[in-house]
């Protein structure tokens, strides 16, 4: 069964050119492209939630990382990866704390962007080379201070580690003999702990030594 993938982008034919190529895919269906965050919202309210989104920044109405925040919180399961022509730092970093799973580049082929949604839906957190740069940049600039408070558990540290090793959910749960329904609820209570809402902020807090 192939995994639903929604789009949010105003350029017409970027949108098009996406949606088509999506749906060509054995593994991905893409049933609603849109060009705002509004549009998704009703979209959402009426039909089964896709489970990838491809959202861009700057959209007519809300802004794509605002926009963000509005449907995590009601759908808390869709991940969203933002497709946007912005690379500045700020950008960057507002869209992971409001809870991207991803961040690519509109350059980003559609081979490429077929290959991070699968990433993304393996576990992974799929990011363009010049961002995953400027994130390793960001932190390395940035003297980690450790944070003893975070109480997460041996196991669930072990978890954190195959999330910045790049491990999928299933990879994470070969290595330690645990099943994947585990990992996934062992990341739940993860997410709890450390106030987050995507693995790439569980990954950024572990390279900041927050954890």
């Amino acid at each position: 069964m192939s995994s639903v993938v929604g789009i949010v982008e105003d350029n017409k034919k970027i949108r098009g050119l996406i949606q088509r190529y999506l749906d060509m895919q054995d593994e991905l269906s893409c049933p609603v492209a849109v060009d705002s965050v509004e549009e998704m919202v009703e979209y959402l309210e009426e039909h089964p939630a896709p489970e990838v989104l491809l959202m861009d920044i700057q959209l007519p109405g809300m802004s794509g990382i605002k926009g963000m925040g509005v449907i995590k919180e009601k759908y808390p399961d869709i991940d969203i990866i933002m497709l946007t022509v912005y690379h500045d730092s700020h950008k960057i970093f507002n869209a992971l704390r409001a809870g991207a799973s991803g961040y690519l580049l509109k350059h980003t082929s559609l081979p490429e962007i077929k290959e991070s949604i699968l990433k993304l839906l393996d576990g992974g957190a799929p990011m363009s080379p010049q961002i995953a740069r400027k994130v390793i940049n960001h932190f390395q600039e940035n003297a980690p201070k450790k944070n003893t408070d975070s109480d997460l558990t041996p196991r669930e540290h072990d978890i954190v580690n195959g999330l910045v090793d790049g491990l999928s959910y299933k990879m994470i749960a070969d290595r330690y003999d645990i099943s994947i329904d585990t990992v996934r609820a062992h990341i739940r209570n993860i997410y709890k702990k450390l106030h987050v809402n995507s693995k790439a902020e569980v990954i950024a807090k572990s390279l900041k030594g927050e954890i």
